[in-house]
C-alpha cells in the first residue's frame, strides 16, 4: 500500500479510536463522577453560526439554534480527533506507527487541551480556560483528565491500526 494511504489510513483509525474513547470516558463520568457528559450540538451551534460571520457568543446555549447543530458537532468532534492524530503521528514520525508508545500519546492528549481552553470555550462564552464558568477549576481539571484519557486512547488507537493495517 502507498505509504501516504497508509499514514492516512492509520490516522483516521487511530484519532477515531481515541475520540470514541473519549466519548467513552465522557459517558461513564456521569455515574462516576456526577459530571454530565459534553454537549456537542452546542459545539456544532458556535461552528454553524461561524457561516454568519459571528465567531464569538456571550452564552452558545442562548445563541439561535443552527439546523444540523447536533451532526455538525459530532462530525467536527471525530473531525478534531483524527486532525490530531495527524499531528502527533507528524510529530513523531513513522517509526511511532510501527510501535506505538504511550508517552508520546498522552502527551499529545494534554496538549491538545490547548483548543478548548484558547478556542472553544472563549468562543462559546466560557472564557479563557473556563474562566467565567461556575467552577472554573473543576472544569480546567475535567479537561485536562479527558484529553489525557484522549492521548490514552491514541496509544490504543496506534496498537489498533498496527494490528489492522
Amino acid at each position: 500500500m502507498d505509504s501516504f494511504i497508509t499514514y492516512f489510513v492509520s490516522v483516521v483509525i487511530i484519532g477515531g479510536s481515541a475520540t470514541l474513547v473519549m466519548d467513552a470516558w465522557g459517558w461513564l463520568r456521569q455515574p462516576l463522577l456526577g459530571v454530565a457528559p459534553p454537549n456537542y450540538g452546542l459545539v456544532g451551534r458556535w461552528l454553524l453560526h461561524m457561516r454568519r460571520g459571528r465567531f464569538r457568543h456571550p452564552a452558545i446555549g442562548k445563541a439561535a439554534v443552527m439546523r444540523g447543530e447536533q451532526l455538525a458537532g459530532w462530525l467536527f468532534h471525530y473531525f478534531t480527533g483524527m486532525v490530531f492524530a495527524g499531528l502527533l503521528v507528524l510529530v513523531t514520525g513513522p517509526q511511532w506507527l510501527e510501535s506505538p508508545t504511550l508517552g508520546p500519546a498522552l502527551l499529545t492528549g494534554i496538549v491538545t487541551v490547548a483548543a478548548p481552553f484558547l478556542l472553544m470555550q472563549p468562543g462559546m462564552g466560557a472564557g479563557i480556560a473556563a474562566a467565567k464558568t461556575p467552577a472554573p477549576n473543576k472544569a480546567r481539571l475535567q479537561s485536562l483528565l479527558t484529553h489525557g484519557i484522549f492521548g490514552a486512547g491514541l496509544y490504543v488507537g496506534g496498537w489498533v491500526a498496527r494490528l489492522i493495517i
